[in-house]
């Protein structure tokens, strides 16, 4: 993006003396102070791309109506409001992706350029739909991993048996799986927030050869003058990113540079080459509802209910903040083979 133009305001330096008109530099360009922002307040990479996407997109809307760049100081609540509908209308964006950009161009306001928009608060949220997940039966989820392979075939078995988000499943490293008690600890999950989940018995001796692969392949980095792993909020400066524990379960297969340290590392397996195959074997299973990654936490919430299990541990096990989100999934076994008799089987 040409945004060598859009830099935030800097104070006069003819007002100041002249002493401290020396110091007064020109401030950073606006999506460099974005991201020094984010990483400042430890924001994933991920929420990091989406935040500086959405606002370049935020920026060029607004350029192309005006036929010149203008800055965010010259643009306010109306302006936010024309690119929300602009995304709705136009473009048919999800909510939840109408969402993200609102929150993506509030950010960019409250915290890097410090101003209070008025009027903002009457901004509506666009709302959720409420949803009835799609889940496999238990046949399906057979059939699914039938066509899955080598680690992919392992995560997946991890979505289902442990009920893990997919970059829950991504981001695991070795020291968050216990063998001996079972369990799997999800670190910084959704809402930043870690939990407890179980550790499926039929899955260890996998995992535990799936440890030794990446024993072997961390020592060889380390041969190679590499080693390191991406450590979050500042964790380098306390523990050594060169230590087996804290490699990723599931390595990418070749080194990658990290945009933030600029350090040559094995960074985790991309979330797109899981998703990639878990729709061509629920395709191969010829599986007709709509299903995903995501589908396999759905069932696994499911089933469990289904063995009478009590929903607030299953609540805990998904990490879910309130109860109501878990209840969804009773909405689903009421919907199918445990809701009332249909007349027409009578």
């Amino acid at each position: 993006m040409a945004n060598a133009t859009l830099h935030t305001r800097p104070h006069s330096a003819a007002v100041l003396p002249p002493r401290q008109a020396e110091l007064v530099k020109p401030a950073p360009p606006l999506l460099d102070q974005v991201r020094q922002s984010l990483r400042l307040l430890h924001y994933s990479i991920h929420t990091e791309t989406q935040y500086l996407q959405y606002i370049t997109d935020f920026l060029k809307f607004h350029k192309a109506r005006a036929g010149q760049w203008r800055h965010p100081h010259e643009l306010a609540e109306p302006e936010i409001r024309d690119y929300l509908n602009h995304l709705a209308s136009q473009r048919h964006v999800a909510s939840s992706t109408q969402n993200v950009a609102l929150c993506a161009v509030l950010f960019m306001y409250r915290r890097v350029l410090h101003i209070n928009l008025p009027n903002i608060d009457h901004i509506e949220w666009a709302k959720r739909p409420e949803i009835v997940p799609s889940v496999f039966s238990r046949t399906e989820v057979k059939q699914v991993l039938h066509h899955l392979t080598g680690d992919h075939h392992l995560m997946a078995s991890l979505l289902y048996g442990s009920g893990l988000r997919l970059m829950e499943s991504v981001r695991l490293r070795i020291k968050d799986l216990d063998f001996h008690y079972k369990t799997i600890t999800i670190r910084d999950g959704k809402g930043d927030k870690d939990r407890i989940t179980m550790l499926p018995t039929s899955l260890i001796p996998r995992l535990q050869a799936q440890m030794d692969g990446v024993r072997a392949l961390h020592a060889k980095d380390l041969q190679d003058g590499a080693g390191t792993v991406y450590l979050p909020n500042a964790l380098d400066k306390k523990y050594s990113a060169t230590n087996l524990e804290w490699q990723y379960v599931f390595p990418a297969s070749k080194l990658s540079t990290d945009p933030r340290s600029n350090q040559r590392q094995r960074h985790h397996l991309d979330p797109s080459a899981l998703q990639r195959a878990v729709r061509k074997a629920i395709y191969a299973a010829g599986i007709l509802k709509k299903a995903s990654c995501h589908t396999f936490r759905h069932s696994f919430a499911t089933h469990l209910l289904e063995d009478g299990k009590d929903i607030r541990t299953v609540q805990e096990l998904l990490g879910h903040k309130d109860v109501a989100t878990t209840m969804i999934y009773t909405h689903v076994l009421q919907r199918g083979a445990n809701a009332v008799r249909s007349p027409l089987d009578d």
